[in-house]
């Protein structure tokens, strides 16, 4: 059977992943597809146990092999290990995630039923604390995901990216691989220029493939994260003016906007009642904020809480998930407005 199928390397590119490696490459070392020939893991630099691990256990099986990443970024990895790649199909993994048993083989099934350039799932969350409990209900929220296709648990079909993702081998190397212009938000500037390219069905998403991810365990953490998010939407924007998607400007716009209607009604005399459009704002995020948790709580301890400790209350929820919202959006239009400065005002080019 496995020579009727193609063969197939997994990517993993990490950092300081002693806590997880071990469990994701036995992950992909347990698949009941019989053609997994590679387990590539680029490591950018860990100071801590991950080499050790993946040497470790290369020693027991020969798929795994450990590569050396020193620039750092996931672009570089990701690039490196497709360059190696002997697999006719590459599947890219992350060092921090959690994968449904048949994570693999359902990747190559919908990769080869549908024909598209890459497949992928939506990006689930799971949370051991609070602050990650925030993030995963406000993702559920439009104010937390600007309607990306990519993040509804439900939704099948054609989108501008996924979660991860699943190639053929000899389309990444044709399309000069993961671009190391932008060092966040690379994913979704790939798949504009498959979209670009080969057309709107290039990417697909199943709801069949599932992986779990954790998102920044602290706020601090969500911020910088998001604050990169902003800087690599602006260079997507850049390098693909046209077809890259508008919810990657909506947090800059709005935070602009009422800025400029705050100082407005500062200097103007007439009274443009500001601050009651800002209550007003308040008011929507926190009735939003309790239709998601509202909704989605018995889910959310069932399938997403993976803490010791019992599930937050009800009341937590909704503070941690406004509190993540509010963190997210600032966070990104933060690193959007940095960006901007730094490519047309010190004019810095790239990252």
């Amino acid at each position: 059977m496995s020579g009727e199928l193609p063969s197939v390397t997994v990517g993993i590119p990490v950092l300081n992943e002693e806590d997880h490696i071990e469990r994701v490459i036995s992950g992909f070392q347990s698949t009941e597809y019989p053609n997994l020939i590679e387990i590539l893991v680029a490591d950018g630099g860990s100071t801590d146990r991950t080499q050790e691990i993946v040497n470790k256990m290369s020693e027991g099986d020969s798929r795994i092999k450990l590569m050396q990443n020193p620039e750092k970024y996931q672009s570089f990895a990701l690039n490196r290990m497709i360059e190696e790649a002997k697999g006719d199909i590459f599947v890219r993994a992350d060092g921090h995630c959690l994968y449904q048993e048949d994570y693999l083989e359902k990747n190559i099934k919908v990769f080869l039923t549908t024909k598209s350039k890459n497949v992928g799932g939506s990006q689930r969350y799971v949370a051991s604390n609070r602050a990650q409990a925030g993030t995963t209900l406000a993702v559920k929220s439009f104010l937390g995901n600007g309607g990306a296709k990519y993040m509804n648990e439900n939704y099948t079909g054609y989108a501008d990216t996924v979660f991860l993702g699943c190639f053929w081998t000899k389309d990444l190397r044709q399309i000069g691989g993961f671009s190391t212009k932008n060092i966040t938000n690379q994913d979704s500037e790939l798949n504009l220029r498959f979209i670009e390219k080969y057309g709107e069905e290039s990417i697909y998403i199943s709801p069949e493939i599932k992986s779990w991810y954790y998102p920044r365990s602290t706020y601090l953490g969500l911020f910088k994260q998001y604050f990169r998010y902003g800087r690599g939407r602006l260079l997507t924007k850049l390098l693909h003016p046209k077809s890259s998607p508008i919810r990657g400007l909506i947090p800059f716009m709005f935070i602009c906007g009422l800025m400029i209607y705050g100082l407005l009604d500062f200097f103007l005399e007439q009274d443009l009642y500001f601050f009651i459009f800002l209550l007003f704002l308040i008011v929507v995020l926190l009735g939003e904020s309790m239709r998601v948790v509202t909704k989605h709580k018995d889910n959310f301890i069932e399938e997403n809480w993976t803490g010791e400790s019992p599930s937050p209350g009800l009341l937590s929820l909704w503070l941690h998930s406004m509190g993540s919202i509010l963190v997210m959006q600032v966070g990104h239009f933060s690193g959007f407005l940095y960006q901007l400065i730094r490519k047309f005002l010190f004019r810095v080019k790239g990252w």
